[in-house]
């Protein structure tokens, strides 16, 4: 049998959710009230769905016309661009070689910061955008058209870069990397 206070505990536990699930009625009179309301109202308008005009493909009938997608040599247009590669005379950058950090950037963005003799050498210090501080020698690489320093001075590295003409072939051109005072 049970004792006094067991009983006594559980039917305060009863009373206790009967009272809960009472209250949980209470407030449902004004959202029923609002749900008729609702309902009462004439139902809205709906817009109609927009029409598409249809896909209409566009055929390419010039035939008798240049493709617009093939490389032409505007100096030379019977000759075949691969045939031009191969009879193209003067410098051509090394592609094969092994790119220097300093290729990353362009030329304008790298600044001669000064230079140092170690041991007979005579290194270039270039400031990076990175923020980064580079040694250079001469045969070394820099910018991105493949210029080689030919010549380092206390003011100046002097470079040779091989830059394409726009028909296919390349020309050497002279830069230059000053030292600045900032």
């Amino acid at each position: 049998m049970m004792g006094n206070k067991e009983l006594t505990t559980k039917l305060s536990a009863i009373i206790a959710c009967g009272l809960l699930l009472a209250g949980c009625n209470q407030g449902l009179g004004d959202l029923q009230q609002y749900v008729q309301q609702v309902k009462s109202q004439p139902p809205g308008r709906i817009e109609p769905i927009p029409e598409f005009q249809p896909y209409q493909n566009f055929e390419y009938t010039s035939h008798d016309l240049r493709d617009p997608f093939k490389l032409v040599d505007f100096r030379r247009p019977e000759e075949n661009p691969e045939d031009i590669q191969e009879t193209a005379s003067g410098p051509r950058p090394d592609i094969d070689r092994v790119r220097e950090p300093l290729e990353d950037f362009p030329l304008d963005t790298l600044r001669l910061k000064g230079t140092v003799t170690k041991d007979g050498v005579k290194w270039g210090l270039i400031f990076a955008p990175d923020n980064t501080i580079h040694r250079v020698l001469e045969g070394n690489y820099m910018g991105q058209n493949h210029g080689r320093i030919i010549s380092l001075s206390d003011e100046v590295i002097e470079l040779t870069e091989i830059v394409p003409d726009g028909l296919g072939n390349y020309i050497e051109r002279s830069s230059a990397v000053a030292l600045i005072d900032e």
